[in-house]
Parts: C-alpha cells; structure tokens; sequence
C-alpha cells in the first residue's frame, strides 16, 4: 500500500513542491490549507486529497489526520505553539518534518541576519554548517521563534524529526519573490540596474524542488536530523540577475557600484546583497542519499514566468506582502537616478548577455 503523507501548508510555495514530488514517487498525499489559496488543479488531477483546516485549531488537525499518515511534514511552523500542536498528534503518525531557517545562525560574536542592520552583517566560516552556533530559542524574533520551535519538538517528539534550513527560498507562489526585485525593474523599461558591492554577493539559494527532493529523502530514511538546504553553487547577485535577463529579454545593462561598502548600500540593494557571504554546508544532506535536482540558473525561468504573469492580476504589494514589508523602499528609481547620475566615474558598467 502507498505510504500516506499530510501536509500543512500543503497548496502554499513549499507545500506544491513536496505535494508533487511525493505524488510522483508513489505516495498519497493530503494538503491541509486555510482556503484562501486554491492547489494547483494538476496535483488535484494526479490524485492530491485537500483539507480545509485552521492552523491554529489543534483538533482539526488531529481530525484531518484521521487513523494517521506515515510522514506529516509542516511547511508553516514557526514557534512553540506550532511544536506542542505537532507534539499532541505525533502518536498518530510515522515521522515528522518541518520547515525552519538558516536564520538562526549566529557568528562568533553573536550577530544574526535578522539583527544585522543594528549590529552588522554576521560573518562566518566560508561554508555554514549544523553545528553553527544559534540564537537562542525563544518569542523574541521569527529567528528564535523558528528555534524554539526546533528545540521543542528535538527534545520532547517521541517519533523522528528532521529539520530543515532552507536560505533565499525560490519558486512560483511565493509571497517573498527576491527575483521580483529585478523583474519588476525590467518590466518598468529600466535600462540600468545598479548592484551593490559590484554585484558580488552571494546569498545562498534554495530552490522549491531541491527542498521538495530532500524532504523525500529524508521520508524514505527517516531520523532525528538538522539539515540545511540550499541549492549547488549558489550563484551572486550579478549572475542572478543575468539569468533573469536572458528569460526576460532583457536589453539594459548593470551598473556594478565599486564604491559603496555601507551596510546597507544606499542604492542598488538587492535582497541578496549582503557585504560577505551566507552559505552553507551541503555535505549532511548528502551523506543521507540527497542530490540536488535543480540549479538556480534551471528553475528561476519559471519564477519569472510566473511572476510576469501574477504580475497581471493585482498590485504587487497585494501580491507579495513579505517583499511589500521591507524597511526600505525596494524601487526608489529617483534615488537610483540621482545616485547614477553623481557617481558614474564610481561604477563598472557590464551588459547584460543574451
């Protein structure tokens, strides 16, 4: 008999992926959603079951289940509360898998992504491993809510947990699409595009489809594991935004500010600028079998195809309230202009390559 999976969160970014790659290797899957954002209809016709559930109700998550589910995996978990719900069905189910981040890292001196704008970006060994140093678990942040819920279910599930920390997550239906920061720019007809720090940043990456592949591998060979995700050789901004050029058609140039070593740079701040690097280590992830099954380069062409086409239907802010809730306004052409037009002998123009 096919193995069973429930998944909350299941028709969000995250969930779609897994949903579709467990359904392609055999598995019964069931999404559990709030009704506000309808699956795919493709996963409905290859036999995705949907529920129809509040996050916060515990007992409708224990009703959902049902006689239980061989994997329950939580794409949406993000603190204690969400680990005691998880704690109060895991006798009904084979092993559990949740979503957290790589943002709960922290460097020797103790600074984090979250607080880098007041204590300064963190700076770590080249390759970010599990056995980082984290921030504390606790209500204070979405980095320590995100370990209070790792700690909570690592010390106290009785079945097998597996955590993941995904980094700059990407893939249609995100309400966080990084890439819009170019699209959008090349929609509105810009014919330079600046780039902080020469456009050299690299922000490691995290494709849908390699987090999904890596979530099989990890039902398949199930254990009390951390795990970090993130796509191979993690392009930089330069070259992200490249490829997001070719697929766009893209005519205009990037204009690679050399001056500029603010944090943050006053123009050019994509949401993967950052003055040193944040990647992280692959090696656990493939000790257990894990192969990536897509690059950057492979899978951002359907970001962008998507994104010109949700584009359509509303206001972007609507769209993608995370992006809309940046501390800083990510299209500010006129400073941009200004910017470009003070410091020209200050840049490195480099056209962009069909």
């Amino acid at each position: 008999m096919a193995r069973k999976a429930f998944i909350i969160g299941g028709t969000g970014q995250i969930g779609c992926a897994i949903a579709a790659n467990l359904l392609e290797n055999g598995w019964r899957v069931t999404a559990s959603h709030r009704g506000h954002r309808a699956p795919p209809s493709e996963l409905i016709e290859r036999g995705l079951e949907v529920v129809t559930l509040d996050r916060q109700d515990s007992a409708a998550i224990a009703s959902a289940l049902g006689s239980g589910a061989d994997a329950l995996i939580d794409t949406v978990a993000f603190d204690e509360t969400h680990a005691r719900q998880l704690l109060e069905v895991e006798t009904s189910v084979g092993t559990l898998l949740v979503i957290s981040s790589a943002s709960v890292y922290r460097d020797e001196a103790g600074r984090t992504l979250e607080e880098s704008m007041q204590t300064g970006f963190p700076e770590f060994d080249e390759l970010i491993t599990e056995r980082q140093a984290t921030v504390d678990p606790g209500p204070g942040t979405y980095s320590t809510r995100k370990m209070a819920l790792e700690t909570t279910l690592q010390e106290q599930a009785g079945c097998p947990v597996t955590v993941l920390r995904p980094c700059a997550i990407h893939g249609p239906g995100s309400q966080h699409p990084r890439e819009w920061w170019f699209v959008k720019r090349m929609l509105d007809g810009r014919d330079s595009i600046p780039l902080a720090y020469q456009g050299r940043s690299r922000f490691h990456t995290s494709s849908v489809r390699n987090i999904a592949e890596l979530t099989r591998i990890c039902l398949d060979n199930p254990g009390s594991r951390t795990l970090n995700i993130g796509d191979p050789d993690p392009p930089d901004v330069a070259a992200i935004g490249q490829a997001i050029a070719r697929y766009m058609n893209y005519q205009g140039k990037f204009i690679r500010i050399s001056d500029d070593d603010a944090y943050p740079p006053r123009v050019g701040t994509t949401p993967w600028s950052c003055p040193r690097p944040f990647l992280i280590d692959m090696a656990a992830a493939s000790e257990i079998g894990y192969r990536p099954v897509a690059t950057y380069e492979d899978s951002v062409l359907e970001t962008c195809r998507w994104l010109s086409e949700v584009a359509k239907t509303a206001p972007w802010r609507e769209l993608f309230p995370v992006l809309a809730g940046y501390p800083r306004d990510l299209f500010d052409y006129a400073a941009e202009d200004d910017f470009l037009n003070c410091n020209n002998n200050l840049t490195v123009s480099v056209r962009t390559q069909s």
